[in-house]
């Protein structure tokens, strides 16, 4: 059964300040796991070569294992005390980036990215860490400061995998990682509060209660949709850009394709100003707002792909956009049913990430076919699936407001 959630506990101003940076480093560290390997496959190459055909398969099983680790361990959060479910987490990746820094064998190093890849959803404890500690007229400014957090983890961890494999081999990066999840947990033991557990159900029951929330609460399934239409349009960019820089007239390489990494470090540093705005106007305004920069954004992409500035500009908006829609629809579903808030965000994410799949899929057909013009066009289409989502919820609900309503 659940209970009811417990009031926001009483955290002073600047103390939720410092609490919130620490959930967003614990976000960002965590997550830039899942993205080391992926700079490193060459020099996986060069130390298994026989089984280089086989280095792909890293990077695969690792999302594969985040995939799963959200389904499987993030609604523990409901259920544990989340500090204690982040200390433990910490302490298993670790063994698990030890094995991987030692790995004898190609085939160690893939168990043992798998297993990095679903103990790093430590981040996915941050997220509803932070909505739980502060007060409601702060919930988006929160959310949105650990995934401002978490996206700069993603963004950075190719160019830092990098540099320590340049300099020190690729067994080091993975041994850097556990020198900075320890030193995390120190700090963590120091300065991060208990949350308290919100459901009694048992593990089997946890799991078969995401069903039974996604069928109850309606603005989750809007959402959902909504995050997962953005994601989609967000990846078919991502999933296409080397090879559009790669061919005439840029003939550029993977390089200046990480560089554009970099450019879209501006969504991570927009999304605490998504967050307050979120606060102010309440989420359905800014995911309005954030639906039709990402519309624009592949307009921009369609009429100027030729041009490396217009390319830039429409970065910067798409990752504005999406991580403004991002944030506003997760401040929205941690109000939906407060005692579910780790459940509800694994319902959201796991969505999220589906559409993220779906949209990468279609970039690999849409491209050969019809090139970058057919990429903007089915951006643009992806941008059209959320913007008919978030309005139908607004159609069904005229005279409620969806925000204030869990079922809707």
């Amino acid at each position: 059964m659940s209970t009811p959630a417990p009031s926001s506990p009483a955290v002073p101003e600047r103390s939720l300040a410092g609490l919130l940076f620490l959930l967003a480093t614990i976000a960002g560290v965590s997550v830039a796991n899942i993205y080391y390997n992926q700079p490193l496959l060459d020099n996986f190459r060069l130390s298994f070569p026989h089984s280089a055909s086989w280095v792909g398969a890293v990077p695969a099983v690792t999302q594969l294992g985040y995939a799963a680790g959200m389904l499987l361990l993030a609604p523990l959060g409901d259920r544990f005390d989340r500090r204690r479910l982040i200390l433990l987490q910490i302490a298993a990746i670790c063994v698990a980036l030890i094995v991987a820094a030692t790995a004898p064998t190609l085939e160690v190093l893939i168990a043992a990215s798998l297993a990095i890849g679903v103990l790093a959803t430590i981040a996915q404890q941050a997220v509803p860490f932070a909505a739980e500690l502060a007060p409601t007229s702060q919930r988006g400014h929160a959310v949105g400061t650990v995934m401002s957090g978490l996206l700069l983890g993603i963004l950075l961890a190719r160019t830092a995998a990098g540099f320590v494999a340049e300099y020190f081999g690729w067994r080091a990066v993975f041994g850097v990682s556990v020198v900075a999840l320890l030193a995390l947990s120190v700090l963590i033991i120091v300065r991060l509060p208990r949350s308290q557990p919100t459901s009694t159900l048992p593990y089997g029951k946890l799991l078969a209660s995401l069903w039974h929330l996604t069928v109850e609460l309606r603005g989750l399934r809007e959402s959902s949709l909504t995050g997962a239409a953005l994601f989609a349009a967000f990846s078919i960019f991502w999933s296409v850009l080397a090879l559009l820089l790669a061919g005439a007239p840029f003939h550029l390489g993977p390089q200046a394709a990480g560089l554009f990494g970099i450019v879209g470090a501006a969504g991570a540093l927009a999304a605490p100003y998504a967050g307050k705005f979120a606060d102010r106007r309440g989420p359905r305004a800014i995911i309005s707002l954030s639906i039709a920069l990402v519309a624009v954004s592949f307009v921009v992409f369609g009429l100027s792909g030729a041009s490396i500035v217009g390319l830039v500009i429409g970065v910067i908006v798409l990752d504005v956009g999406v991580q403004g829609a991002q944030i506003s629809n997760q401040s929205r579903i941690y109000a939906l049913k407060p005692e579910a808030r780790s459940r509800v965000n694994t319902v959201y994410m796991v969505c999220y990430f589906i559409g993220g799949a779906v949209g990468s899929g279609v970039g690999a057909v849409v491209w050969p076919a019809f090139g970058w013009v057919g990429v903007s066009v089915a951006g643009l289409l992806f941008a059209g699936l959320a913007a008919w989502s978030h309005a139908r919820g607004r159609q069904q609900n005229p005279q409620r407001n969806c925000d204030a309503n869990p079922t809707l």
